[in-house]
């Protein structure tokens, strides 16, 4: 007999396979998500007191698509258009898998459904909130709690998402093979934003949201798991996993924030980081590496050194150089300008920075700041340190990021009034 916990996540990773299988058969993105969720409530209610029915995946097929018969019964007068394909099927095309008969959902399915979501009419917004909804399976509240969105407005971005969808005429299938190469771009981008805006929240009170970042590397994992020879899903996992191996070590008991220089590595997750340094090593071989690959070998040789002082920062600043010539933007210019200031000194790297001050995407960022304050504090220059740490505390929206950055700023000022005094 499973735990209330394995039936939870069993249903959590049937929910997308299931939901593909039926918007593939019927169509109705709409109808066939409610099917489904009607579907999960029924086997977390019976699962939980009978057990898991040998076959899940053809349980919730075969109760969802009853509940999509008694809903095309209700409604065949007004909707009549909807079931016309359905009554023109061959009876054996309409046949649904019973309980126990061995027909597990088609994995493409998932995949089809990732597609969807990531369609290129939507913003980066609605794909990653219909996204987590249609394939992650969250509610529409845990996903507005996410993204600090109120519950209605969530609700009415994923519905406007799927009529913009249904408006398209997309079928349920792959895009055809010269699309796929872009269109996987878009959803590894949008499995990418998930991760991030959990890893360090966008705003509020909250440093990171295990939930959000759970859910993309479970996405991404299973993407990984339908695309084996795709390089850069391979290198996207290994990215999330090594970065997320640190969230043990990132914040102290009272949920104050710790530098990447300043953690106990012993404490970062070794099995994460195994996996993530074995997936890049199989990968990165294989051919001309992309930006994700890059980053997650930049991700590996900070995890392969025990200690901070033993970091490649040589090998490190190479990466960068690579991933700028191939994905230039204003964060890879200020990450590599760190490494600038590792490798050849804080004053190379604040030089870089006067270059990415004047571009408009990384105006009013408490990135740029933050990163300027640590490079004049290696410099010796404290008393402009300390400025550049208060402005970027002022600048960010994330609580336990304003609260690091003015405990730097305090401390830099400590530390210069002791020397002084010294």
């Amino acid at each position: 007999m499973k735990t209330d916990d394995e039936v939870d996540d069993l249903l959590r990773r049937l929910a997308p396979q299931v939901l593909g299988t039926l918007v593939r058969r019927h169509g109705g993105i709409d109808t066939c998500e409610d099917a489904v969720q009607d579907a999960l409530l029924a086997a977390a209610l019976q699962w939980s007191a009978d057990g898991v029915p040998d076959n899940p995946a053809g349980w919730l097929i075969t109760v969802a698509s009853r509940r999509l018969t008694d809903q095309y019964r209700s409604e065949v007068a007004r909707r009549r258009r909807e079931v016309t394909d359905a009554a023109l099927q061959p009876s054996d095309r309409q046949w649904v898998p019973g309980p126990d008969a061995d027909q597990p959902p088609n994995s493409d399915d998932t995949l089809i459904l990732l597609f969807m979501c990531c369609h290129p009419s939507l913003s980066p917004a609605s794909q990653a909130a219909l996204t987590l909804r249609a394939v992650g399976g969250l509610s529409t509240e845990q996903i507005a709690r996410a993204f600090l969105t109120a519950e209605p407005t969530m609700k009415q971005r994923i519905s406007r998402a799927k009529q913009r969808i249904r408006a398209s005429g997309v079928p349920f299938e792959l895009p055809p093979e010269q699309e796929r190469p872009a269109r996987l771009r878009v959803v590894l981008h949008v499995l990418y934003l998930i991760f991030n805006e959990g890893y360090t929240t966008t705003s509020g009170p909250q440093l990171q949201r295990d939930d959000l970042t759970g859910e993309a590397i479970r996405l991404t994992r299973e993407l990984h798991r339908l695309q084996p020879d795709d390089g850069e899903v391979a290198g996207l996992l290994a990215l999330m996993l090594l970065t997320d191996a640190r969230r043990p070590a990132r914040t102290r008991p009272d949920g104050s924030l710790i530098p990447l220089d300043e953690q106990d590595r012993s404490r970062w997750d070794q099995a994460a980081v195994r996996e993530g340094v074995a997936l890049v090593t199989r990968t990165l071989p294989r051919g001309s590496a992309g930006p994700f690959q890059l980053q997650a070998a930049i991700a590996a040789v900070h995890a392969e050194a025990t200690r901070a002082q033993d970091t490649d920062w040589p090998q490190i600043l190479g990466l960068y150089d690579l991933l700028q010539r191939m994905a230039p933007g204003p964060m890879v210019a200020l990450n590599r300008a760190v490494a600038v200031g590792m490798v050849h000194g804080p004053r190379a790297a604040l030089g870089l920075l006067q270059s990415l001050t004047a571009d408009d995407r990384l105006a009013g960022h408490h990135r740029l700041e933050a990163t300027r304050a640590h490079l004049l504090e290696m410099a010796g220059e404290q008393e402009a340190a300390r400025s550049a740490y208060a402005l970027a505390a002022r600048l960010t929206t994330n609580v336990l990021e304003r609260r690091y950055l003015e405990e730097r700023a305090t401390r830099v000022v400590v530390d210069t009034v002791g020397a002084a005094g010294g």
